[in-house]
């Protein structure tokens, strides 16, 4: 299980000296979507200079326009790349065929997508699969992502289970594949609601303002990976199903 640390709303030199506090402690550096409207791709580059060992994660938020975004991110030093899974199925699919021929990654950001919308998406396994509260959400409703309830749901109708059709004949995934989607959490992450989320078995752990702006961000970075490596250790990732915790 990976942390991503979310670096938004800040400068670049800001966003740089951010990653070389809490570097110990982080996987994936991402290159917050404020960061690359303000600043453009420089943004991108500039990370991966500095970081050229940490995977590079450019938050695009493609709606369209697949081909040349992602060509331009990866182009950039990006690793992986985000496209909204709201967006028109065509566009999905030119953002996966793009990071495959590239040999890089994508993440589908299923921000306001259905569930019939996210059944649909599960057809792209290779992708990683981002369960997202928005900042918007977060600053005027209150709302984060947990690990029950809504995230849960979320969960399942991410992993594209069709009831009924368990050994995916019908060219979706089912039950069996399903299982193996791969799962980023992003929206207001804490350290105290990382236990609850950490059963969905993420791949990813997406963390913004509970690092960023801690009044110790490498402390507060840190404890995360403790947390994360205490689950592991206890047998929390072995043999378990996203699932499991539905």
């Amino acid at each position: 299980m990976k942390i991503q640390l979310a670096l938004d709303r800040m400068s670049i030199e800001e966003a740089a000296a951010m990653v070389r506090r809490t570097e110990p402690y982080i996987d994936w550096i991402e290159v917050g979507t404020s960061l690359i409207k303000e600043f453009g791709m420089a943004s991108v580059e500039a990370l991966k200079r500095e970081f050229p060992h940490k995977t590079i994660v450019a938050d695009m938020k493609t709606f369209d326009n697949a081909k040349y975004e992602f060509e331009l991110c990866f182009g950039a030093g990006a690793d992986v790349a985000t496209v909204m899974g709201a967006a028109p199925p065509v566009t999905v699919a030119l953002c996966v065929e793009t990071a495959r021929r590239l040999e890089k990654q994508v993440m589908i950001d299923l921000l306001h997508t259905s569930p019939e919308q996210q059944r649909e998406l599960a057809g792209h396994p290779g992708a990683i699969h981002c369960l997202h509260v928005s900042k918007d959400q977060q600053e005027g409703g209150g709302l984060r992502l947990q690990g029950a309830g809504g995230s849960r749901a979320a969960a399942h109708d991410a992993a594209g289970e069709r009831e009924g059709s368990g050994d995916g004949a019908d060219g979706g995934p089912g039950a069996e594949g399903a299982a193996c989607l791969r799962i980023a959490a992003a929206g207001g992450i804490t350290l105290e609601s990382l236990p609850g989320l950490l059963a969905l078995k993420p791949e990813v752990i997406i963390v913004g303002s509970a690092i960023t702006k801690a009044p110790d961000p490498a402390q507060a970075a840190r404890r995360f990976q403790e947390l994360i490596r205490e689950y592991a250790g206890e047998g929390g990732l072995r043999g378990r199903s996203i699932y499991d915790e539905l």
